[in-house]
């Protein structure tokens, strides 16, 4: 029996429910809308307790790479896609085109875009990183302006750290 477990986190740009089972992150995505809705209890695990001090770290600007294990339910195809979206650095973009070619056909844009949206762990795996050829800020389930907050914030504590790294 897979035992399952609930926690949310308070993050700058929203509250973010998480789930897990024993020793994998499941889930993790944004709250849209909370007026009215009662919040589940919360039952911690050391993997969602492991979770919430990495998110904490990454909002922070003390943290580029999660160190989680996941375990997000989807199609091979979708489970091919995530991995290659684990795969784009920290402060860095990839276009939908990009993906495409990486993953063998130049053809695929439109199911690589369709699987980026079905994305069950965002923030960890990165798909805020995924943007139109044309640098555009295509689609994000979680609202674009959350996109561009990301997108922002990894991209000052890079320009931060090469500041630093010049004295």
């Amino acid at each position: 029996m897979i035992n399952k477990y609930l926690a949310y986190y308070e993050s700058p740009i929203g509250t973010i429910r998480i789930t897990a089972d024993d020793d994998s992150i499941t889930t993790l995505h944004f709250m849209i809308e909370m007026d009215g809705v009662e919040l589940e209890p919360i039952n911690m695990n050391e993997t969602l307790e492991k979770c919430i001090e990495q998110l904490d770290l990454y909002f922070k600007g003390e943290l580029r790479e999660f160190d989680l294990k996941l375990n997000p339910s989807g199609t091979d195809f979708q489970k091919k896609v995530w991995n290659e979206i684990l795969k784009i650095p920290y402060g860095k973009t990839r276009s939908y085109l990009d993906l495409s070619r990486l993953l063998g056909n130049e053809k695929s844009i439109r199911a690589i875009a369709r699987a980026n949206g079905e994305n069950k762990i965002a923030i960890i795996i990165p798909c805020h990183r995924v943007i139109g050829s044309d640098k555009s800020l295509t689609g994000y389930t979680w609202g674009l302006w959350r996109k561009k907050w990301l997108l922002n914030h990894e991209a000052a504590v890079v320009s931060n750290e090469c500041q630093l790294s010049l004295f």
